[in-house]
Protein backbone atom coordinates (compact mmCIF):
# COMPACT_ATOMS: atom_id res chain seq x y z
CA UNK A 1 0.00 0.00 0.00
CA UNK A 2 3.35 1.97 0.22
CA UNK A 3 3.00 2.60 -3.49
CA UNK A 4 -0.44 3.88 -3.49
CA UNK A 5 0.79 6.76 -0.19
CA UNK A 6 2.53 8.03 -3.26
CA UNK A 7 0.37 8.29 -5.78
CA UNK A 8 -1.87 9.93 -3.46
CA UNK A 9 0.28 12.52 -2.85
CA UNK A 10 0.60 13.43 -6.72
CA UNK A 11 -3.15 12.82 -7.69
CA UNK A 12 -3.57 16.71 -5.84
CA UNK A 13 -1.89 18.16 -9.28
CA UNK A 14 -4.70 16.78 -11.39
CA UNK A 15 -7.40 18.73 -9.32
CA UNK A 16 -7.16 21.71 -11.61
CA UNK A 17 -7.70 19.74 -14.47
CA UNK A 18 -10.59 18.02 -13.45
CA UNK A 19 -12.32 21.64 -12.32
CA UNK A 20 -11.40 22.90 -16.06
CA UNK A 21 -13.60 19.60 -17.25
CA UNK A 22 -16.36 20.63 -14.91
CA UNK A 23 -16.44 24.15 -15.80
CA UNK A 24 -16.12 23.63 -18.81
CA UNK A 25 -19.49 22.34 -18.78
CA UNK A 26 -21.16 25.68 -17.62
CA UNK A 27 -18.82 28.09 -19.54
CA UNK A 28 -16.84 28.89 -22.14
CA UNK A 29 -13.12 27.62 -22.88
CA UNK A 30 -11.29 30.88 -21.44
CA UNK A 31 -12.99 30.95 -18.58
CA UNK A 32 -13.14 27.81 -17.81
CA UNK A 33 -9.08 27.86 -17.90
CA UNK A 34 -9.20 30.86 -15.96
CA UNK A 35 -11.22 29.22 -13.31
CA UNK A 36 -8.91 26.21 -13.26
CA UNK A 37 -5.30 28.17 -12.82
CA UNK A 38 -7.26 29.95 -9.85
CA UNK A 39 -8.10 26.74 -8.42
CA UNK A 40 -4.23 25.47 -8.32
CA UNK A 41 -3.09 28.28 -7.21
CA UNK A 42 -5.18 28.73 -4.50
CA UNK A 43 -4.15 24.95 -3.65
CA UNK A 44 -0.69 25.75 -4.06
CA UNK A 45 -1.35 28.60 -1.51
CA UNK A 46 -3.25 26.18 0.88
CA UNK A 47 -0.53 23.35 0.77
CA UNK A 48 2.23 25.93 1.69
CA UNK A 49 0.02 27.13 4.61
CA UNK A 50 -1.11 24.26 5.61
CA UNK A 51 2.29 22.38 5.67
CA UNK A 52 5.21 25.05 4.88
CA UNK A 53 6.39 23.40 1.87
CA UNK A 54 5.57 24.14 -2.27
CA UNK A 55 3.78 21.33 -3.86
CA UNK A 56 5.62 20.99 -7.32
CA UNK A 57 3.42 18.99 -8.73
CA UNK A 58 0.40 21.01 -8.05
CA UNK A 59 3.01 24.06 -9.54
CA UNK A 60 3.53 22.09 -12.31
CA UNK A 61 0.41 21.52 -13.08
CA UNK A 62 -0.98 25.15 -12.72
CA UNK A 63 2.15 25.74 -14.34
CA UNK A 64 1.44 24.02 -17.36
CA UNK A 65 -2.38 24.79 -17.68
CA UNK A 66 -1.34 28.38 -18.35
CA UNK A 67 1.30 27.87 -21.02
CA UNK A 68 -0.62 25.51 -22.74
CA UNK A 69 -3.90 27.34 -21.93
CA UNK A 70 -2.67 30.66 -23.08
CA UNK A 71 -1.54 28.41 -26.76
CA UNK A 72 -4.70 26.81 -27.24
CA UNK A 73 -6.48 30.62 -26.55
CA UNK A 74 -3.45 32.07 -29.08
CA UNK A 75 -4.13 29.70 -31.92
CA UNK A 76 -8.04 29.17 -31.33
CA UNK A 77 -6.92 25.57 -30.51
CA UNK A 78 -7.83 23.28 -27.62
CA UNK A 79 -5.35 20.79 -28.52
CA UNK A 80 -2.76 21.80 -27.35
CA UNK A 81 -4.74 22.51 -23.74
CA UNK A 82 -6.25 18.95 -24.42
CA UNK A 83 -2.40 17.56 -24.32
CA UNK A 84 -1.43 18.88 -20.76
CA UNK A 85 -3.03 16.01 -18.92
CA UNK A 86 -0.90 13.75 -21.17
CA UNK A 87 2.11 15.88 -20.54
CA UNK A 88 1.63 15.86 -16.90
CA UNK A 89 1.39 11.77 -17.24
CA UNK A 90 4.46 11.57 -19.08
CA UNK A 91 6.43 12.98 -15.79
CA UNK A 92 4.69 10.72 -13.81
CA UNK A 93 5.34 7.83 -15.92
CA UNK A 94 9.16 8.59 -15.99
CA UNK A 95 9.24 8.64 -12.38
CA UNK A 96 7.50 5.84 -11.48
CA UNK A 97 9.96 3.94 -14.38
CA UNK A 98 12.72 5.78 -12.86
CA UNK A 99 12.32 4.47 -8.86
CA UNK A 100 11.40 1.15 -10.09
CA UNK A 101 14.90 0.72 -11.35
CA UNK A 102 16.75 2.97 -9.34
CA UNK A 103 18.71 1.72 -6.50
CA UNK A 104 18.13 0.33 -3.20
CA UNK A 105 19.99 3.36 -1.49
CA UNK A 106 18.22 6.13 -4.32
CA UNK A 107 15.13 4.20 -3.67
CA UNK A 108 14.90 4.44 -0.18
CA UNK A 109 16.12 8.00 -0.34
CA UNK A 110 13.26 8.78 -2.64
CA UNK A 111 10.62 7.00 -0.64
CA UNK A 112 11.62 9.08 2.75
CA UNK A 113 10.67 12.50 0.66
CA UNK A 114 7.63 11.28 0.53
CA UNK A 115 7.03 11.35 4.41
CA UNK A 116 6.73 6.98 4.16
CA UNK A 117 8.57 4.79 6.17
CA UNK A 118 11.65 4.00 5.58
CA UNK A 119 11.78 0.19 7.42
CA UNK A 120 11.66 -1.25 3.88
CA UNK A 121 13.34 -4.99 4.07
CA UNK A 122 14.59 -5.91 0.95
CA UNK A 123 11.46 -8.23 0.01
CA UNK A 124 9.35 -4.93 1.01
CA UNK A 125 11.58 -3.20 -1.60
CA UNK A 126 11.29 -5.83 -4.14
CA UNK A 127 7.23 -6.13 -3.79
CA UNK A 128 7.01 -2.04 -3.94
CA UNK A 129 9.09 -2.05 -7.18
CA UNK A 130 6.82 -4.78 -8.95
CA UNK A 131 4.13 -2.52 -8.30
CA UNK A 132 5.77 0.50 -9.47
CA UNK A 133 6.41 -1.25 -12.25
CA UNK A 134 2.74 -2.09 -12.64
CA UNK A 135 1.53 1.47 -11.89
CA UNK A 136 4.16 2.84 -14.73
CA UNK A 137 2.80 0.28 -17.41
CA UNK A 138 -0.96 1.17 -16.67
CA UNK A 139 -0.46 4.88 -16.84
CA UNK A 140 1.71 4.76 -19.74
CA UNK A 141 -0.99 3.30 -21.27
CA UNK A 142 -3.68 5.46 -20.49
CA UNK A 143 -1.05 8.59 -21.56
CA UNK A 144 -1.23 7.00 -24.71
CA UNK A 145 -4.96 7.16 -24.68
CA UNK A 146 -5.16 10.69 -23.20
CA UNK A 147 -3.30 11.90 -26.74
CA UNK A 148 -4.94 10.31 -29.09
CA UNK A 149 -8.29 11.47 -27.80
CA UNK A 150 -6.77 14.55 -27.67
CA UNK A 151 -5.95 14.95 -31.73
CA UNK A 152 -8.93 11.65 -32.95
CA UNK A 153 -11.64 11.89 -30.35
CA UNK A 154 -14.49 14.05 -29.15
CA UNK A 155 -14.04 16.52 -26.50
CA UNK A 156 -16.35 14.67 -24.40
CA UNK A 157 -14.54 11.66 -25.13
CA UNK A 158 -11.08 13.45 -23.90
CA UNK A 159 -12.90 14.63 -20.98
CA UNK A 160 -13.44 11.47 -20.02
CA UNK A 161 -10.37 9.89 -20.45
CA UNK A 162 -8.38 12.76 -18.96
CA UNK A 163 -10.00 13.26 -16.27
CA UNK A 164 -12.46 10.89 -14.57
CA UNK A 165 -10.85 7.77 -16.36
CA UNK A 166 -7.62 8.30 -14.47
CA UNK A 167 -9.77 8.30 -11.21
CA UNK A 168 -11.01 5.09 -11.90
CA UNK A 169 -7.78 3.67 -12.79
CA UNK A 170 -6.24 4.46 -9.35
CA UNK A 171 -9.46 3.30 -7.94
CA UNK A 172 -9.40 0.16 -9.39
CA UNK A 173 -5.60 -0.87 -8.33
CA UNK A 174 -6.22 0.39 -4.61
CA UNK A 175 -9.39 -1.74 -4.67
CA UNK A 176 -6.69 -4.83 -6.47
CA UNK A 177 -4.46 -3.88 -3.51
CA UNK A 178 -6.62 -3.91 -0.85
CA UNK A 179 -8.30 -7.27 -1.49
CA UNK A 180 -4.50 -8.61 -2.53
CA UNK A 181 -3.63 -7.95 0.64
CA UNK A 182 -6.58 -9.46 2.34
CA UNK A 183 -6.12 -12.69 0.94
CA UNK A 184 -2.54 -12.36 1.97
CA UNK A 185 -3.16 -11.79 5.39
CA UNK A 186 -5.71 -14.72 5.25
CA UNK A 187 -3.65 -16.97 3.89
CA UNK A 188 -0.40 -16.16 6.07
CA UNK A 189 0.55 -18.23 9.01
CA UNK A 190 1.08 -16.12 12.29
CA UNK A 191 3.19 -17.63 15.13
CA UNK A 192 3.44 -15.78 18.50
CA UNK A 193 6.51 -14.42 19.93
CA UNK A 194 7.39 -15.39 23.37
CA UNK A 195 9.61 -14.88 25.86
CA UNK A 196 11.80 -17.31 27.80
CA UNK A 197 9.16 -18.43 29.97
CA UNK A 198 6.48 -18.62 27.27
CA UNK A 199 4.63 -15.49 27.94
CA UNK A 200 3.06 -14.23 24.44
CA UNK A 201 4.49 -10.56 23.84
CA UNK A 202 3.83 -10.47 20.10
CA UNK A 203 3.26 -12.36 16.88
CA UNK A 204 4.78 -12.90 13.94
CA UNK A 205 4.43 -14.01 10.16
CA UNK A 206 6.49 -17.57 9.72
CA UNK A 207 8.65 -16.80 7.13
CA UNK A 208 10.31 -14.14 9.42
CA UNK A 209 10.37 -16.23 12.49
CA UNK A 210 12.69 -18.73 10.81
CA UNK A 211 14.91 -16.02 9.46
CA UNK A 212 15.04 -13.74 12.38
CA UNK A 213 16.90 -15.13 15.50
CA UNK A 214 15.26 -12.43 17.57
CA UNK A 215 11.32 -13.50 17.14
CA UNK A 216 11.99 -16.46 20.26
CA UNK A 217 8.72 -18.68 18.69
CA UNK A 218 7.14 -21.70 20.52
CA UNK A 219 7.12 -25.39 19.15
CA UNK A 220 6.12 -28.53 20.63
CA UNK A 221 8.08 -32.06 20.17
CA UNK A 222 6.52 -34.92 20.92
CA UNK A 223 8.54 -38.50 21.41
CA UNK A 224 6.62 -41.58 20.95
CA UNK A 225 7.48 -45.07 22.34
CA UNK A 226 5.70 -48.38 21.97
CA UNK A 227 5.66 -50.94 24.42
CA UNK A 228 8.57 -52.34 23.81
CA UNK A 229 10.75 -49.33 24.77
CA UNK A 230 11.12 -48.02 21.23
CA UNK A 231 11.80 -44.72 20.27
CA UNK A 232 9.77 -43.40 17.08
CA UNK A 233 11.57 -41.23 14.67
CA UNK A 234 10.75 -39.58 11.39
CA UNK A 235 12.87 -38.64 8.63
CA UNK A 236 12.41 -34.79 7.60
CA UNK A 237 11.31 -34.65 3.67
CA UNK A 238 14.04 -33.44 1.72
CA UNK A 239 12.59 -29.93 0.61
CA UNK A 240 12.28 -28.78 4.57
CA UNK A 241 13.66 -25.69 5.10
CA UNK A 242 15.58 -26.61 8.13
CA UNK A 243 17.59 -30.44 8.80
CA UNK A 244 15.85 -32.00 5.48
CA UNK A 245 17.10 -35.50 5.54
CA UNK A 246 17.61 -36.21 8.81
CA UNK A 247 15.92 -38.34 11.63
CA UNK A 248 14.37 -36.29 14.27
CA UNK A 249 11.70 -36.19 16.84
CA UNK A 250 8.75 -38.41 15.69
CA UNK A 251 6.29 -35.30 15.83
CA UNK A 252 7.73 -31.61 15.81
CA UNK A 253 6.10 -28.12 14.93
CA UNK A 254 4.87 -24.85 15.53
CA UNK A 255 1.88 -23.66 17.97
CA UNK A 256 0.01 -21.14 15.60
CA UNK A 257 -1.41 -17.64 16.71
CA UNK A 258 -4.05 -18.22 18.73
CA UNK A 259 -3.34 -21.99 19.41
CA UNK A 260 -3.06 -23.63 22.78
CA UNK A 261 0.09 -26.18 23.55
CA UNK A 262 -2.94 -29.02 23.35
CA UNK A 263 -4.18 -28.13 20.29
CA UNK A 264 -0.73 -27.48 18.62
CA UNK A 265 -0.07 -31.34 20.00
CA UNK A 266 -3.49 -32.60 18.42
CA UNK A 267 -2.80 -30.91 15.08
CA UNK A 268 0.93 -31.71 14.64
CA UNK A 269 0.55 -35.35 14.99
CA UNK A 270 -2.80 -35.92 12.87
CA UNK A 271 -1.00 -33.67 10.30
CA UNK A 272 2.28 -35.73 10.17
CA UNK A 273 1.48 -39.31 11.47
CA UNK A 274 -2.53 -39.79 10.94
CA UNK A 275 -2.98 -40.46 15.09
CA UNK A 276 -4.49 -39.02 17.96
CA UNK A 277 -2.71 -39.01 21.22
CA UNK A 278 -4.97 -39.66 23.87
CA UNK A 279 -2.34 -38.52 26.80
CA UNK A 280 0.67 -37.13 26.63
CA UNK A 281 3.49 -36.23 29.55
CA UNK A 282 5.31 -32.94 29.80
CA UNK A 283 8.41 -32.89 29.81
CA UNK A 284 10.21 -29.77 30.18
CA UNK A 285 10.68 -26.69 27.80
CA UNK A 286 14.42 -24.78 26.49
CA UNK A 287 15.34 -22.60 24.43
CA UNK A 288 16.74 -23.58 21.10
CA UNK A 289 18.49 -21.12 18.99
CA UNK A 290 20.23 -22.30 15.36
CA UNK A 291 21.92 -20.03 12.59
CA UNK A 292 18.54 -19.13 11.54
CA UNK A 293 15.81 -19.03 14.21
CA UNK A 294 15.13 -19.64 18.05
CA UNK A 295 12.34 -21.92 19.24
CA UNK A 296 11.11 -22.35 22.90
CA UNK A 297 10.29 -26.10 23.23
CA UNK A 298 7.97 -27.60 24.79
CA UNK A 299 8.89 -31.07 25.22
CA UNK A 300 6.03 -34.30 25.57
CA UNK A 301 5.84 -37.66 25.45
CA UNK A 302 3.58 -39.95 25.07
CA UNK A 303 3.03 -44.12 24.05
CA UNK A 304 1.42 -45.63 20.99
CA UNK A 305 1.13 -49.45 19.95
CA UNK A 306 -1.30 -49.13 17.00
CA UNK A 307 -0.13 -48.26 13.40
CA UNK A 308 1.06 -44.74 12.11
CA UNK A 309 -0.13 -43.19 9.10
CA UNK A 310 2.67 -40.84 8.10
CA UNK A 311 1.93 -37.83 5.26
CA UNK A 312 4.62 -37.85 2.89
CA UNK A 313 4.41 -34.60 2.32
CA UNK A 314 5.66 -34.11 6.21
CA UNK A 315 7.32 -37.06 6.39
CA UNK A 316 9.95 -38.83 4.40
CA UNK A 317 9.83 -41.91 6.32
CA UNK A 318 9.41 -43.20 10.16
CA UNK A 319 10.05 -46.04 12.12
CA UNK A 320 10.76 -47.32 15.24
CA UNK A 321 14.52 -47.37 16.47
CA UNK A 322 15.76 -49.09 19.63
CA UNK A 323 18.71 -47.33 22.14
CA UNK A 324 21.22 -49.15 20.58
CA UNK A 325 20.58 -47.91 18.09
CA UNK A 326 20.26 -44.50 18.57
CA UNK A 327 23.36 -44.50 20.48
CA UNK A 328 25.14 -45.65 17.88
CA UNK A 329 24.21 -43.00 15.22
CA UNK A 330 24.58 -40.43 17.31
CA UNK A 331 26.74 -37.74 16.50
CA UNK A 332 27.42 -38.82 12.90
CA UNK A 333 25.05 -36.99 10.73
CA UNK A 334 22.41 -38.97 10.97
CA UNK A 335 20.15 -37.25 13.57
CA UNK A 336 19.33 -33.59 13.98
CA UNK A 337 21.07 -31.62 16.42
CA UNK A 338 17.80 -30.75 18.27
CA UNK A 339 17.18 -34.63 18.90
CA UNK A 340 20.68 -35.58 20.35
CA UNK A 341 19.96 -32.61 22.93
CA UNK A 342 16.37 -34.15 24.03
CA UNK A 343 17.56 -38.18 23.91
CA UNK A 344 19.56 -36.89 27.23
CA UNK A 345 15.86 -35.81 28.90
CA UNK A 346 13.94 -39.04 27.00
CA UNK A 347 16.56 -41.81 27.02
CA UNK A 348 15.11 -42.90 30.54
CA UNK A 349 11.99 -43.93 28.83
CA UNK A 350 13.51 -45.79 25.83
CA UNK A 351 14.13 -49.76 26.73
Amino acid sequence: MKTNNIIKKLLPGLLPLLIFIIADEFFDTTISIIIAIAVGIVQAIWIFIKERRFDYFVLLDTGLMVLLGSVSLIFHNDTFFKIKPGIIEIILCIMLFFMAFAPNTMLKSMIGKYSITDDFTEQHLSKFRHSLKILAVVFLFHTILVFYSAFYMSKEAWAFISGVLFYLIFAAYTIFEIVKKIIVLKTTEWLPIVDEEGKITGKVIRSEAHKNKMYLHPVVHIHIVNKKGELYLQKRAANKLVMPGKWDTAVGGHIAWGETIEQAIQRETKEELGIELHQVKFLGKYVWESDIERELVYVFISQWNAPIFINPKEVEEGRFWSKKEIKHGKGKGIFTPNFEYEFKQIERFVG
